[in-house]
């Protein structure tokens, strides 16, 4: 059963997951990637309380539109995504009241659109989905986005980016230092900042051990 592992909520897991568009080919937001943030989800949720049910909703509608990471709508995606998530919640024959807390989360989640997150449930989904882009799963996250995107593993002429601005357009490297690096200081809630802590030292370690394969006996700081 497609909703299976989304205890307790499995066949209302179902009814949404069958609403997401067919024919995804972005492994980085796909099935896989939706189960690891209601995991995310549910551990926080355990510590810090919150609706269990919107938070199952905003997860699995999150990226109900897909926009490609280099797109030049890509700070609207998911405010595309509360949009379509409330059209979908309101076939279902939800409330109006549950329905702007689902679409609140689920427009607040992204680091694109900077949208401060109101609402406990939008909180922890924010938290939960910034925890799938850091730690080892960021990693991978990270260097398959950019080769869909067709972009090289650093560069071979100045791989500390010396006077120059980081280029993550053109080097997966480098989006660690604009972005990865910087996620876990924004966490909103105590157990979504405690779990981003560990994961982010991993990232840290990972991001020097690569620097030392390559040559580079320093890191640059971060």
């Amino acid at each position: 059963m497609p909703g299976a592992p989304f205890q307790p909520f499995a066949q209302l897991a179902g009814e949404l997951l069958a609403c997401l568009p067919a024919g995804n080919t972005d492994g980085s937001h796909d099935l896989s990637h939706i189960q690891r943030v209601w995991a995310n989800a549910r551990r926080i949720q355990a510590v810090e309380g919150g609706d269990l049910e919107v938070l199952l909703a905003a997860t699995v509608l999150h990226d109900c539109v897909a926009v490609e990471k280099d797109s030049p709508l890509r700070a609207q995606a998911s405010t595309l995504s509360a949009e379509r998530a409330g059209v979908i919640l309101s076939g279902l024959g939800w409330s109006t009241a549950r329905i702007e807390q689902v679409a609140h989360a689920v427009q607040a989640h992204s680091f694109s659109a900077d949208i401060e997150p109101l609402t406990l449930e939008a909180k922890i989904l924010q938290d939960s989905d910034r925890l799938d882009a850091i730690g080892m799963v960021g990693v991978a996250r990270c260097f398959y986005v950019s080769g869909r995107m067709g972009r090289a593993l650093y560069d071979a002429e100045n791989p500390t980016a010396e006077g120059r601005a980081y280029q993550d357009d053109a080097f997966a490297i480098e989006h660690f230092h604009t972005k990865l690096l910087k996620l876990a200081e924004g966490f909103k809630t105590g157990e979504g900042a405690r779990l981003a802590a560990q994961r982010h030292g991993r990232l840290q370690v990972f991001v020097d051990g690569f620097m030392d394969e390559i040559g580079v006996t320093a890191a640059p700081a971060y």
